[in-house]
């Protein structure tokens, strides 16, 4: 295994956008861009690994040295600790990216999965971290998907695979959006066509702009949402991170804009297009000036499943019940330490009995939910 020795030269370890983007292939959340956009954010330093197999082949995945993670659902030691499992001390390398919540084993064409997984799996070992020093550290993938954690078990490491979250995936069908609504339950399609028309008789009308263009009204209506929901936050700083953002992703930020003729917007949708799949990003509301015409609906889902040729549209984590009444399927998302003396080493029983114990509160949570649930993907660690 021949490993880079930039790793963390850049958001991309040194080895370009192009070249990285070969091995991406159409994922959105390992895409050069979307890595160059969190390693705005601060808190770590961020990095690309990229590595040679011994057979040849290319393999590779983001990392990102952390100090202080602000995002809780990064902060592996509260996440198992929480759970009542042992867990690495805080700070160290996160194997992933730090936003998206959907990290992947990146190989290029015709590399063995298994062994690109023990290429990664040495590098990240062996990894030095370029603010810890000499310092012990974890080492801890974050929202793998069921495959990666496969392909990583089978290339050596030897801990159980903690579930942590849903991710949400809503299929279009070749048809678009009226194919879509056919391919619901009477009941489900019932519903969003009449939240589609409260929506259209309050008054509202979409317009699609960049984020370059629309960084001030989305932070202010973000800031908006955030306080419905006891969260306070300042507004300038918040508004910087995504006039950086737009500025450096250019077109590619897309934000849908919701209000009422000659008045200001109530609300925005920020979505990211790869290909045929749409990547919903954020949403915020002006909750005091809402028709409770359905908006949050109309602006994320209903809106992305009309964009043409749209086959997929990942709506991510958290509110399973909602995704699921439209359509979405559920896949669990994991996480995985790779440490060579991970403080998990030896609680398979408990991790798996707590894996099982996440998939029946899903499961008997709702009807929708359950028959939403991918549960091949859940089963192996359950």
């Amino acid at each position: 295994m021949t490993a880079t020795t930039d790793t963390f030269a850049d958001a991309v370890g040194g080895l370009g956008d192009t070249e990285w983007d070969r091995l991406a292939d159409g994922r959105f959340y390992s895409s050069a861009l979307w890595l160059r956009v969190c390693a705005l954010d601060p808190g770590a330093v961020s990095g690309g690994l990229h590595v040679q197999t011994p057979g040849g082949g290319r393999a590779a995945i983001p990392v990102a040295a952390v100090t202080d993670e602000p995002n809780p659902a990064l902060r592996w030691h509260d996440l198992l600790t929480a759970r009542g499992l042992p867990a690495p001390e805080p700070g160290g390398l996160l194997i992933g990216q730090r936003r998206g919540y959907l990290a992947h084993l990146l190989t290029g064409e015709g590399t063995d999965r298994v062994e690109a997984a023990a290429a990664v799996l040495g590098a990240v070992r062996a990894l030095r971290s370029p603010v810890h020093g000499d310092e012990k550290i974890a080492r801890v993938a974050m929202y793998l998907t069921t495959g990666d954690v496969k392909a990583m078990r089978a290339a050596g490491a030897r801990t159980a695979p903690v579930a942590l979250k849903t991710d949400a995936w809503i299929e279009i069908p070749p048809g678009g959006f009226p194919a879509w609504l056919e391919s619901l339950s009477a009941h489900r399609a019932r519903r969003i066509r009449s939240e589609i028309r409260k929506f259209e008789k309050a008054g509202y009308e979409l317009e699609h702009r960049t984020l370059a263009e629309s960084w001030q009204d989305v932070a202010r209506l973000l800031a908006r949402s955030l306080l419905r929901y006891g969260r306070t936050v300042d507004v300038a700083p918040m508004a910087e991170s995504f006039r950086m953002q737009g500025e450096l992703a250019g077109p590619r930020a897309q934000v849908v804009q919701c209000s009422r003729p000659g008045e200001p917007p109530v609300g925005f949708c920020m979505y990211y297009r790869r290909g045929e799949t749409v990547y919903l990003r954020a949403l915020g509301l002006d909750h005091d000036r809402l028709a409770s015409a359905a908006e949050y609906f109309n602006l994320t889902y209903y809106m992305a499943a009309r964009l043409p040729g749209v086959r997929w549209v990942h709506a991510g984590t958290e509110t399973a019940q909602g995704k699921a009444l439209r359509g979405a399927r559920l896949r669990p998302l994991w996480l995985l330490d790779l440490s060579e003396d991970s403080p998990l080493a030896g609680y398979d029983e408990e991790i798996r009995a707590h894996n099982h114990a996440l998939l029946a509160r899903l499961r008997d949570s709702s009807p929708a939910i359950s028959g939403a649930l991918e549960y091949e993907l859940w089963e192996p660690y359950c």
